[in-house]
């Protein structure tokens, strides 16, 4: 939502106010492309952090998006999803959090990928056991623009594709080593969604824009999947989570920490 230079904003937000900080490090392990590479990890932290500013200012999460954008394409994908889903339109977190038991909430996000390659955004509902810090997403509902629509169940196949190993990547994948080596080599010790897995319900809002420039759609759900979860967990509980995936000692940890 950002992108000032020069007190230039050329992105799709209006805030003109930021610093950035990045930091590269060697690394020992040889790495490699994975589907949506490094977008989910920029989504999910300044995706996170837009939401965290709203609940600070005790503002409505999609609203507080709104305002602060201008591209309109991506307003409208965001408008969208929360219409779809029937968007409780309230402040982050939710009133009134018992600390104990299974506690809801919805969270919300979204993207223009790559900065020219497809519009998205994402509703997320979630249930969040706070007595074991067990995490099940109930339902996703996913609103896309990638210009013209030629085949709208092709386009619902990856959105739904997308949106699913977004949630394994959210969940549980990690790449994880010891002194001398990595350690998540196969399918035991590198966590994806299973065979039968526990899935949620999956809406789709598809804007079609016949005369438009033809844009990607299914690494865009990827991309907006964790942060979306992670909003829901706030929305729920209170507990910012900062670290994928949201593993029940991660979720324990986070809730532990809420003043």
């Amino acid at each position: 939502m950002t992108g000032a230079v020069g007190g230039v904003t050329g992105g799709t937000g209006t805030v003109v106010s930021q610093r950035v900080l990045t930091h590269t490090s060697l690394s020992r392990f040889p790495t490699g492309p994975l589907r949506s590479p490094s977008r989910l990890q920029n989504t999910f932290a300044h995706e996170s952090f837009i939401d965290e500013i709203a609940a600070s200012v005790k503002a409505d999460p999609v609203a507080y998006r709104v305002r602060h954008l201008r591209d309109p394409r991506l307003i409208e994908v965001v408008n969208a999803a929360a219409r779809g889903a029937n968007w409780d339109a309230r402040p982050s977190p939710k009133p009134n959090i018992r600390r104990t038991g299974v506690a809801t909430g919805r969270g919300m996000s979204c993207v223009l990928y790559e900065g020219d390659n497809g519009y998205a955004a994402m509703v997320a509902e979630v249930e969040v056991n706070q007595d074991t810090g067990a995490i099940a997403v109930k339902r996703f509902v996913i609103s896309s623009d990638c210009g013209p629509i030629s085949n709208p169940d092709g386009l619902r196949n990856q959105m739904e594709g997308g949106a699913l190993q977004g949630l394994s990547r959210a969940m549980g994948e990690e790449v994880t080593w010891g002194d001398h080596a990595v350690t998540s080599v196969d399918w035991r010790t590198y966590h994806t969604m299973y065979v039968g897995s526990s899935l949620p319900i999956v809406e789709h809002v598809l804007i079609n824009r016949p005369d438009g420039e033809a844009m990607g759609a299914g690494e865009t759900s990827i991309t907006i999947v964790a942060a979306a979860v992670a909003n829901g967990i706030f929305d729920a509980t209170g507990a910012r989570v900062r670290q994928v995936p949201f593993t029940p000692e991660r979720i324990r940890a986070a809730l532990a920490a809420r003043t």
